[in-house]
């Protein structure tokens, strides 16, 4: 096998294995080996399959969302990776665009996919360079799922955690679950609401403390 090959396969299964393609909400966790060939099948570019992930996880986006996105909304005037995640009214839900701050992980990988692609029209390419569909997002993510033998999650999972991480925050950063809601693009506070999975271990804490 030639020497490159073998590298992306290694790259790519450290990733799979990482904690960033890990976490996913209401999950019921397996741990099962990956099968490198499916996974090669499925997978061939580790540095755009990270910033997918990383854009819903780290970014809350949904899986329109992430197929919509441009570099324009991800680049500053000086051409640089940004500090803010413009998602446009263009490709959000219900018109619902918003800023959101750059998590480190997410510029990081931005910058490395920048430089492995022109960062000029769709961030998340098809195999013909063009925007991929919301539906070939969500079936990659069902994909990636099966492979690694995550039951019940979705595309949405990663968005749901980001929710939930952000509300059980605000306490740290100052902010309010009204900061939450337009992070998450939502019209309604209740809708965030209805995002943010309970925790038994600090409800039982949360009573031991009344």
């Amino acid at each position: 096998m030639p020497v490159s090959k073998m590298a992306r396969r290694s790259e790519r299964l450290h990733f799979l294995r990482t904690p960033v393609a890990q976490p996913f909400g209401r999950v019921r966790r397996q741990r099962r080996r990956v099968k490198v060939r499916q996974i090669d099948e499925a997978f061939f570019f580790p540095a755009r399959d990270r910033v997918m992930i990383l854009l819903s996880v780290k970014a809350g986006l949904r899986a329109c969302e992430i197929a919509g996105l441009d570099w324009s909304m991800v680049l500053d005037a000086q051409g640089r990776v940004s500090g803010t995640l413009n998602v446009r009214d263009v490709i959000a839900k219900k018109r619902g665009g918003r800023r959101i701050p750059m998590h480190p992980d997410l510029r990081r990988a931005l910058e490395r996919l920048a430089r492995d692609t022109e960062p000029v029209g769709p961030v998340i390419r098809s195999y013909r360079g063009s925007h991929l569909r919301a539906s070939s997002v969500v079936n990659w993510f069902a994909a990636l799922f099966r492979e690694l033998g995550f039951e019940g999650c979705s595309s949405h999972s990663g968005r749901r955690s980001f929710i939930t991480v952000a509300a059980r925050n605000i306490h740290r950063s100052g902010c309010s679950l009204r900061d939450v809601q337009l992070l998450a693009g939502h019209r309604s506070i209740g809708t965030t609401e209805r995002y943010i999975d309970g925790d038994t271990c600090a409800q039982r804490k949360l009573v031991s403390l009344l």
